[in-house]
C-alpha cells in the first residue's frame, strides 16, 4: 500500500511538473507582443465556455491574450502548490473555499478591493453570501462566479416499481430519531437478493442487491454532500458567520444526525462505509436508489445513469424546512503575477455578464449573477433533465461552507472523527467531543476570533 501511495504520489508531481512547464511556457517567436494572463481550472466540463469566454475577452482586448491550463482536481492543487513554490503559478486560478483559507495566511492572493472599488462594479448582482464569503478584514479575494446547492437523484424507473411516486419523493420529511418518512422511503426502495423490501420480516439485511440510500463518505470539515444538508435541517449551525469562531462540531445536533447515517448499513439500508467507494458509481450501476449530490454532478448522471431517474429537493428537515449548502467558486489573482493589471481585467470579465451568460448556455454550472439560472434550466430540460431542484434548494434555506484558519488540519480532524463512527469504533457524541476539543486547541480558545 506504501509504495502503491508513493507511486500515485510520484505521478501526481509528474503530472504537475508538466501542467506548470505549460503555465511557464514563452510567446511563440513572432507574435505580436501581448500580455498574456495565464488561467488555470479544473473542470473538464466547463473548459470549452471559458475557452469561448477567453475568446470574446481577447477580441475585445486584442492586447491581452489568454493561456487556458486544466488539471482534474488533484492534481489541480497538488500544481498550484508547486507553482506557488517556485514562481509559475498562473496568475488567475479557480479558487474553492475549502482551499481559500490557507491561501489568505500565506498571502499568497492578491486584495482585489482597490480594483473593485476603483472601477465602481456593483456587487449587489450577485447572491449577497457569495459576496462576503470571499472577503476578510475589508480585502477582497475573488468576485462570484458560480454557485451550486444540493439535491438527491433517484432512480426514479426502481422507485416507481416499488410504488413510490415522484410527488412522495417531492415531499419526504426527515428526522434523526426515526428517520421519518425518508427511512420510510428508503425501507420500500432496498430490496435483498430474494426481492423482498426492507419493511417485510423476511428482509435479508445481510444480502442486499439494492440499497434505498447511499451517504457519500464521511464528508470532513464541511459534509457538504454528506450531512451537512441534515444536520443543518436538524438546527445545526457549524458557525455564526464566516472565518468566525467558534465552530460547533460538538452540538448534539450533529452528532444525532451523524449516527442516524452511521446506523443505515446495519439496517440493511446502505452498503458500509469500507464498500461505499464511488456513490455516482453505485447509482449509474443501479445498487443504489438515491444518493446526494451536487448540481456539478447533473451532466455525470445524465450521461451515465442509463435508466430513468430524476432530481429531487432534499428532505424536509426537524425545523419544518429543507437546508443545502450554497456554496460557489471564484477567480483569484495569484501575488506574483507580473501583469496585475491585465489579470484584473479578465477577473472582471470572468464575473460579467457576457461571460456568465455563455457559462449559463453551455448548462455546465448556474452562474452568480441573479436571474441566469432559468437559462441553465432550460438548457438541461432540452435534454430530458429536470433540474430544477436545485434551484429550489437555493430558494430554501440555505448556509455557506465553514471557513476557518487551518482548515487542512480542522478538515483532518473532522473526517477521523466522522469516519471512526461510520465504521462503528465509536458512538458518535464522544467522538465529536473529542474532535471540537482538537480543533479549539488549533483555532484558539472557545469564542476566540482572530
Amino acid at each position: 500500500m506504501a509504495s502503491r501511495s508513493k507511486a500515485m504520489a510520484l505521478r501526481m508531481r509528474r503530472a504537475a511538473a508538466a501542467l506548470l512547464v505549460g503555465l511557464a511556457g514563452a510567446t511563440p517567436a513572432g507574435a505580436a507582443p501581448a500580455a498574456q494572463v495565464r488561467y488555470m481550472l479544473w473542470d473538464s466540463i466547463q473548459l470549452p465556455a471559458y475557452r469561448q469566454c477567453a475568446a470574446d475577452f481577447t477580441h475585445q482586448n486584442p492586447g491581452i491574450t489568454i493561456k487556458i491550463m486544466q488539471a482534474g482536481w488533484f492534481d489541480y492543487w497538488t500544481a498550484l502548490s508547486t507553482g506557488f513554490i517556485s514562481g509559475v503559478a498562473p496568475d488567475v486560478f479557480v479558487n474553492h473555499l475549502s482551499k481559500y483559507p490557507e491561501f489568505e495566511a500565506n498571502e499568497l492572493l492578491v486584495d482585489l478591493a482597490p480594483y473593485v472599488r476603483r472601477d465602481k462594479l456593483d456587487l449587489s448582482i450577485y447572491p449577497k453570501g457569495l459576496v462576503e464569503v470571499w472577503e476578510r478584514n475589508g480585502h477582497r479575494y475573488g468576485l462570484p462566479k458560480d454557485w451550486d446547492t444540493v439535491a438527491l437523484m433517484v432512480n426514479l424507473a426502481h422507485a416507481e416499481k416499488a410504488g413510490v411516486s415522484l410527488a412522495e419523493l417531492r415531499q419526504m420529511n426527515w428526522n434523526p430519531k426515526d428517520g421519518g418518512s425518508f427511512e420510510q422511503v428508503i425501507k420500500r426502495l432496498t430490496l435483498d437478493t430474494h426481492g423482498r423490501n426492507a419493511l417485510d420480516a423476511a428482509f435479508d439485511s445481510r444480502h442486499v442487491a439494492v440499497y434505498g440510500y447511499q451517504n457519500p463518505g464521511a464528508g470532513g470539515a464541511a459534509g457538504q454532500v454528506e450531512w451537512s444538508h441534515l444536520a443543518h435541517s436538524n438546527g445545526y449551525r457549524s458557525q455564526a458567520a464566516p472565518w468566525a469562531l467558534p465552530l460547533h462540531y460538538d452540538d448534539p445536533r450533529l452528532a444525532e444526525t451523524i449516527a442516524w447515517l452511521a446506523s443505515l448499513p446495519a439496517k440493511g439500508l446502505s452498503a458500509s462505509y469500507e464498500n461505499a467507494v464511488s456513490t455516482p458509481a453505485m447509482f449509474a450501476a443501479g445498487k443504489v436508489t438515491i444518493v446526494p449530490d451536487g448540481s456539478w454532478m447533473i451532466s455525470y448522471f445524465a450521461g451515465n445513469a442509463k435508466f430513468g431517474n430524476t432530481w429531487v429537493p432534499l428532505p424536509i428537515g426537524p425545523s419544518g424546512r429543507r437546508a443545502s449548502m450554497l456554496n460557489g467558486l471564484t477567480d483569484s489573482m495569484w501575488v506574483g503575477s507580473k501583469v496585475k493589471e491585465e489579470a484584473w481585467q479578465w477577473i472582471k470579465y470572468l464575473a460579467s455578464a457576457p461571460c456568465q451568460q455563455v457559462v449559463a448556455r453551455a448548462g455546465v454550472t448556474f452562474p452568480a449573477i441573479h436571474g441566469l439560472a432559468d437559462t441553465v434550466l432550460e438548457v438541461h430540460r432540452r435534454h430530458g433533465v429536470d433540474a430544477s431542484a436545485f434551484l429550489e434548494m437555493e430558494r430554501s434555506q440555505t448556509f455557506l461552507m465553514p471557513i476557518a484558519e487551518n482548515g487542512a488540519q480542522v478538515e483532518a480532524v473532522m473526517k477521523r472523527a466522522i469516519e471512526s463512527v461510520l465504521l462503528g469504533r465509536r458512538p458518535a457524541t464522544p467522538a465529536l467531543v473529542e474532535a471540537q476539543q482538537k480543533i479549539d486547541k488549533l483555532l484558539g480558545p472557545r469564542g476566540a476570533a482572530r
